[in-house]
């Protein structure tokens, strides 16, 4: 196959790719307009094959993505393209509205517009995968609630109401078009080229620099980890395997409070990196409580049984061993992370002109 990945430079993006380059004989056509979260530098290990091609698109040009199409001819799309950040969602919801509601019905109706002059043979086979959140479920009220794909949505935030109403799009598109899509709603990713404002390479980066550890209100929200990986895997697995029209939750089957994700790190410090920091005795030591976020959903919890009964997918690590593996990984990859938190990678490798004030 030749897919077309939206958003491939950013952090599940960029997952996907490297999975389906080392792991399939499939090619890739990412299409990304380089935020402040894309980075190419996350795909540095990939960025040489012959199955792979770049295109600095933004998703709501619609002539540069019939471009894209027609040049490229595509066998499916998966579309992971999106601002993520709450935090980022509350400040300034606009550009949440414009790339996740706009992005996304421009990106679905290029597709249509290609889709439709296919041969009934092409027709077929094509799929449009649309990535999406567990956060446009709201939260759960009680400790052994799940989210299911038939869960009522109930977004809190911008940045999840935005994701809401793209799902709702993808959906409609199938019906009155009958554009063959698939959904597919996560719970919280980690690991390798993670983002630094999230919250564990952020609890990472801070703990190695002897600076606080925000935890919002009392770090008890709960959240079920996914390692974004396996995610990776999962995904790959329902835009090959999944049945049009349906909709899987993906999850990792690892619930855990925020403060205990970051005590969880404090631990792994505390054993790979013993020289702290001058005048810091324990990493612990460092965790400050701040205001809770507006809108704070309290518990998110996925029941990941239908791709595991249909498709055959489950999670290969356990909270613990991906953690591990994620601490090890910004130990190991300095380079990476400096160079995003000083701005390099955008400037010097990417040459785009993202303002200081945006980071």
């Amino acid at each position: 196959m030749k897919i077309l990945v939206t958003g491939g430079a950013g952090f599940i993006g960029s997952a996907v790719i490297r999975h389906i380059i080392n792991n399939t004989q499939d090619s890739i056509v990412n299409v990304d307009k380089l935020t402040y979260a894309g980075n190419l530098e996350s795909l540095i290990d990939i960025e040489n094959s012959d199955r792979y091609i770049f295109e600095q698109v933004d998703i709501c040009d619609r002539a540069e993505l019939d471009r894209v199409f027609a040049e490229h001819q595509p066998n499916a799309v998966m579309h992971l393209a999106a601002e993520s950040h709450v935090d980022r969602s509350i400040d300034g919801p606009a550009a949440f509205i414009e790339t996740n509601i706009v992005g996304t019905y421009t990106i679905l109706e290029a597709t249509r517009a290609y889709w439709n002059q296919l041969d009934q043979t092409r027709k077929t086979v094509f799929r449009f995968h649309h990535i999406s959140t567990d956060e446009v479920y709201g939260d759960l009220d009680g400790t052994d609630d799940l989210f299911t794909e038939t869960t009522s949505y109930d977004p809190s935030s911008p940045y999840s109401a935005s994701k809401a109403s793209s799902d709702h799009l993808v959906r409609a598109w199938l019906r009155t078009y009958g554009l063959p899509t698939i959904i597919t709603n996560c719970s919280n990713n980690y690991g390798p080229y993670h983002f630094p404002e999230k919250l564990i390479p952020l609890i990472i980066l801070n703990a190695l620099d002897g600076k606080e550890l925000p935890v919002y209100g009392d770090g008890m929200q709960i959240r079920d980890w996914l390692y974004v990986e396996d995610h990776a895997c999962a995904l790959y697995t329902v835009v090959t395997k999944g049945e049009i029209g349906e909709t899987y939750n993906i999850g990792g089957h690892n619930e855990k409070a925020n403060i205990e994700v970051v005590k969880t790190i404090c631990s792994l410090l505390e054993e790979l990196v013993p020289n702290k920091p001058d005048g810091i005795a324990q990493y612990q030591d460092l965790i400050t409580y701040v205001t809770d976020r507006p809108g704070h959903d309290v518990r998110y919890a996925i029941d990941a049984s239908k791709i595991a009964r249909e498709l055959g997918w489950q999670p290969a690590e356990t909270f613990e061993s991906g953690i591990r593996k994620t601490v090890e990984w910004y130990l190991n990859n300095k380079k990476w992370w400096s160079r995003v938190l000083d701005g390099s990678y955008s400037f010097e490798r990417l040459g785009t002109s993202i303002n200081n004030s945006e980071k």
